[in-house]
C-alpha cells in the first residue's frame, strides 16, 4: 500500500514521487519517565504542525514526505507546513459560514413565504425581492411567526400522541372490526356486556380506568404483546403492566368460571341446531378437541417441553355444546407432546359427565372408541385412510356429515 503525505495541500505519494516518507515520533516507554515525556511532547509537536483531525488508531499509518523537512526528518519545515494549514482552516471556515448562511436565509424565506435563493426562480428574482425580511419590523413578524408554527407543531404531535394511546371506550365505539383485531370478542354490545359483568371487581389507578385495564388484558390474551409494549401504549410501567393483568386474569376466571357448565340434556334437545338434527338426530352431547398455550415458566421447563410444538406448552381438553357454548375444559396438562388426546380423555374428568346414549364429535386423533363405550356413548370422527387404498361409501357419508357441521 503506497504512502501518502499528511500535510494538507501535498499531493506526495510513495511509488510514484521520489521522496522519502517519515513516520510519527514514537513514544517510548522503556527508558524512564522523562524520555517518554519528552517524546510525547515530540509527537504532539508534530500533530500540531500537520494540523488534520487524526484518529488514534490511525496514528501509525500517518506520514509525512520529505519535502516539508529543513535537515534530516526529526525538524519539520514549519513555514510551509503552516502556511498550507492556514490555507485548510480558512478553507474549512469559509464552507461553516457558508452553510450557516445557505440555512438562514432558507429559514427566512420559508417563515416569510419568499422563495430560497437557492431555487430555479427564473430572472425575475433578486436580492431586493426579500430586502423587507431585513428590517427590523418584519424580524420581528417572522420571529412571532416561527413561535406561533412552533407551538401549533407541539399541539400537533400531544393531540396525535394521545389519539393513538387514548384506548377508551370511543376508541371501540361503533368499530366492530377494531374489536375483533384487539379483543377477539364480536362487537362492542359484547364488549360491554363483559366490562359491566366484571366491572365492580376490575382494579383501577391513577393512569387507567376500569375499562382500559381490561381492554389492556384482552389485548395481551388475544395479541400476545409484550409488557413493554402495552406499557408504551398506556403510558404505563412494565411492572405496573404486569400487575394489572395477573389481577385481571384472576378476576375472570373467579367471574367466569361459573358460566363453565355442563348443560341438561332436555336443554341441549330442545335448541338443537337443525344441522345437526338432519345428520345425527338429538344426540349429539358435545364437541371435544385440544389445544396447546405456550408457557414461559422456568420451574416447569421439563415437565411442560413439547417434542411437537419445540416448546413449552401447557395441554387442555375443551367441548362445545352443538348451540357453540363451552361446556368443559380440563385441568391444564404440561408437554403436550408427551399427552396423547386420548391419554388426557382417559385421565380427565371428562368421562364421569356422559350418559348414556351421548353422541361425541371430535376430529381425527381420539381414539377413545372402548372408553366411551363402557359409559354406553359413541364418538364419531373423520374416517382414516391409512393403509387402505379408499374409504368405503359408509365411512365417505360419515366423514360428510361431520364435516358439514364441524366446519360449516
Amino acid at each position: 500500500m503506497p504512502n501518502f503525505c499528511a500535510i494538507f495541500n501535498c499531493g506526495n505519494r510513495g511509488g510514484r514521487d521520489n521522496k522519502s516518507f517519515y513516520r510519527l515520533p514514537a513514544i517510548k516507554t522503556r527508558e524512564g519517565e522523562r524520555a517518554t515525556e519528552l517524546c510525547r511532547e515530540r509527537r504532539e509537536k508534530w500533530l500540531a504542525v500537520i494540523s488534520r483531525d487524526i484518529k488514534t488508531n490511525s496514528l501509525p499509518y500517518v506520514r509525512v514526505c520529505s519535502d516539508h523537512f529543513i535537515s534530516g526528518h526529526n525538524k519539520v519545515n514549519i513555514k510551509s507546513v503552516d502556511r498550507d494549514a492556514s490555507r485548510y482552516k480558512r478553507l474549512q471556515a469559509r464552507d461553516s459560514r457558508k452553510k450557516e448562511n445557505d440555512a438562514v436565509d432558507g429559514l427566512l424565506s420559508l417563515a416569510m413565504g419568499c422563495p430560497s435563493p437557492s431555487n430555479d426562480v427564473g430572472e425575475e428574482f433578486s436580492e431586493t425581492s426579500c430586502q423587507t425580511t431585513l428590517e427590523g419590523t418584519s424580524i420581528s413578524k417572522m420571529e412571532t411567526e416561527i413561535q406561533r408554527l412552533i407551538k401549533e407543531n407541539r399541539k400537533l404531535k400531544t393531540q396525535l400522541n394521545a389519539e393513538s394511546k387514548n384506548v377508551d371506550q370511543d376508541f371501540f365505539q361503533d368499530n366492530d372490526d377494531r374489536i375483533k383485531y384487539y379483543t377477539g370478542l364480536v362487537s362492542f354490545s359484547v364488549l360491554l356486556v363483559l366490562f359491566q359483568y366484571l366491572e365492580a371487581f376490575l382494579p383501577q389507578n391513577s393512569t387507567l380506568t376500569r375499562f382500559q385495564t381490561l381492554i389492556l388484558s384482552l389485548m395481551k390474551l388475544r395479541l400476545n404483546l409484550s409488557h413493554v409494549d402495552l406499557g408504551h401504549r398506556f403510558e404505563i410501567g412494565r411492572s405496573t403492566v404486569s400487575r394489572i393483568f395477573l389481577h385481571v386474569i384472576d378476576v375472570m376466571y373467579v367471574r367466569i368460571k361459573p358460566l363453565d357448565f355442563w348443560p341438561e340434556r332436555e336443554h341441549l334437545r330442545e335448541s338443537m341446531p337443525l344441522t345437526f338434527r338432519t345428520y345425527f338426530g338429538k344426540e349429539v352431547t358435545v364437541i371435544i378437541d385440544c389445544f396447546e398455550i405456550f408457557v414461559e415458566n422456568l420451574s416447569a421447563r421439563a415437565s411442560t417441553w413439547s417434542s411437537y410444538k419445540h416448546n413449552n406448552t401447557v395441554k387442555y381438553l375443551i367441548g362445545i355444546t352443538p348451540q357453540g357454548v363451552i361446556s368443559y375444559i380440563s385441568e391444564g396438562w404440561g408437554g403436550g407432546g408427551r399427552v396423547s388426546d386420548k391419554y388426557l380423555v382417559e385421565h380427565s374428568d371428562f368421562l364421569g359427565k356422559l350418559d348414556a346414549g351421548d353422541i361425541i364429535l371430535a376430529d381425527r386423533g381420539f381414539n377413545i372408541d372402548d372408553s366411551v363405550g363402557v359409559f354406553g356413548c359413541k364418538i364419531k370422527y373423520p374416517a382414516f385412510t391409512k393403509g387402505k387404498k379408499q374409504l368405503s361409501g359408509e365411512e365417505f357419508e360419515e366423514t360428510r356429515r361431520i364435516a358439514n357441521v364441524l366446519f360449516m
